[in-house]
């Protein structure tokens, strides 16, 4: 794992959610007062004077990170969610999963063409919902300008997946090789 002075709190649970899986558990990370604050800090000094006016947050622990980075931003917040969750019109993109699909919808006036977007979330794993979020940005006419994830897990190659479809920054605070 990367240097980071909180990494010792996320937790590897072993064979979670199924056999040979090691899920990173970052909800000791987000408990600790001194741990949280550096997360959205860290994230928010990394993309501050670029102009953010808006952050994207994934459903649901995109939320917990993303909303907190807005407001050090001085931007606003769009909740990424699944479908049937938000009681507007809404823009939809559709990704693909290891095996099948899901689809992650915004408001469809959440975001302007003057809008430069910062796309957050709590854990990068493959990219797929990530790149689903900024081609919803770009749906909308906004402009993607950073990916920002407090965690990454890199063996999976997601900066690989992020770049085949977006140039733009992927900043992690954690990186787990």
């Amino acid at each position: 794992m990367s240097n980071f002075a909180y990494t010792d709190l996320v937790v590897d649970i072993p064979d979670y959610p199924e056999p040979g899986v090691i899920f990173k558990d970052i909800t000791p990370l987000i408990a600790d007062p001194q741990g949280f604050s550096a997360v959205i800090d860290g994230l928010a000094e990394h993309f501050m004077g670029l102009g953010i006016t808006k952050v994207v947050g994934a459903e649901a622990r995109g939320f917990l990170v993303g909303a907190p980075v807005a407001y050090r931003l001085a931007a606003g917040f769009v909740p990424a969610r699944k479908p049937g969750k938000l009681p507007r019109d809404v823009i939809s993109q559709a990704y693909a999963l290891e095996y099948g699909t899901d689809e992650i919808q915004i408001h469809a006036d959440a975001l302007s063409p003057e809008d430069r977007v910062l796309i957050i979330d709590d854990l990068v794993a493959t990219g797929g919902t990530a790149v689903a979020c900024a081609q919803l940005v770009e749906k909308a006419g906004a402009k993607v300008i950073g990916f920002g994830f407090a965690l990454e897990l890199a063996y999976l190659n997601p900066r690989e997946v992020i770049s085949q479809h977006f140039d733009q920054e992927v900043y992690s605070l954690i990186t787990v090789e």
